[in-house]
């Protein structure tokens, strides 16, 4: 406040003497929208967002062109996604429902995709397929029911899709270019984490890689899981040089098949994971991560895994 400001006699309004500057964004925050955010993946999970399928799943007449893995039975999906509903209540994590969707939309499950939760807010999704695009929308809506704030929206000829962050602690995330995410999607992005004081280092991912959290993961603070020959080297370079330890995929028939590497931790050293990956499960024991094992081999079929279908809404920091 200026001392001609005070001498003038201005009203507050327009900048008098009780005039109240607003501080640090974090300082009204919490009051403002309430208590979202993430800046990990295995801090302490404490809000998601999931899509139930619905029955745009028995409308579909032919998988491949829905972009889907394989054949789907509609009611064991339903029953499984269900159930992953009922294993994050069991652990503590409140879980928020998308309430519906178009019934031509039948990947709107896959909720990590439509966006990505920061520590100050939802950057929207702009999916990178004809075949997704517009389910963007419905996440949206249910963000501002809930009161969650929304930094951007991808637009123009970007596209993004959330599975193509990976955050390693509030000041580092990876940000990956490939199938799903171009170039000017990842501008985009990466302009709003770098306004909010996030490194971002950008990778490619190789052709054939749907995302980037299909090859890369994290159950604890100091631990990566990688598929080698798919993981982009600069992460694990990155990771190695702030001393991380890493589980490597050993079996890549299990791995694609079953997702062991698609898990969702529910805090440091504790996950989420898909049943029916042994071998990985084992390298998880071996690196002292307790496992939490779910049954989602029908919804796999729909092309994705728990991390896939879950879009995180609160985590506490590492």
């Amino acid at each position: 406040m200026t001392a001609s400001a005070i001498k003038s006699g201005m009203t507050a309004a327009y900048g008098g003497a009780t005039w109240s500057p607003r501080g640090s964004e974090r300082a009204d925050f919490v009051e403002a929208w309430g208590d979202w955010g993430v800046s990990s993946e295995c801090g302490a999970l404490r809000a998601v967002l999931l899509k139930s399928p619905g029955p745009e799943l028995d409308q579909i007449a032919d998988f491949e062109a829905a972009q889907m893995r394989a054949p789907l039975d509609p009611d064991r999906a339903r029953t499984q996604h269900g159930a992953l509903v009922a294993a994050y209540e069991a652990h503590g994590v409140a879980v928020h429902l998308v309430p519906g969707s178009r019934p031509d939309k039948p990947n709107a499950l896959f909720c990590r995709d439509l966006m990505l939760m920061t520590p100050a807010g939802a950057i929207i999704a702009r999916p990178a397929s004809t075949v997704r695009a517009g389910e963007e929308r419905y996440v949206t809506e249910a963000l501002g029911r809930l009161g969650v704030p929304i930094l951007m929206s991808v637009h123009g000829a970007g596209t993004f899709e959330g599975a193509d962050v990976s955050w390693v602690g509030r000041d580092l995330c990876f940000l990956a270019e490939g199938l799903r995410t171009n170039r000017a999607g990842a501008e985009q992005v990466e302009w709003a984490l770098r306004s909010l004081g996030v490194e971002v280092v950008r990778v490619q991912l190789p052709f054939g890689t749907m995302h980037l959290d299909g090859v890369l993961n994290f159950p604890d603070r100091d631990l990566a899981a990688i598929w080698p020959r798919r993981t982009p080297f600069p992460v694990w370079r990155t990771l190695h040089e702030r001393g991380f330890r890493f589980v490597e995929v050993e079996d890549e028939v299990e791995a694609q098949g079953c997702l062991p590497l698609n898990f969702v931790a529910l805090a440091p050293g504790k996950i989420l994971m898909p049943t029916g990956g042994e071998r990985l499960r084992a390298r998880y024991h071996e690196a002292g991560v307790e496992t939490v094992e779910i049954e989602v081999d029908e919804l796999i079929k729909a092309g994705g895994g728990i991390h896939c279908m879950t879009a995180f809404l609160r985590r506490e920091e590492v």
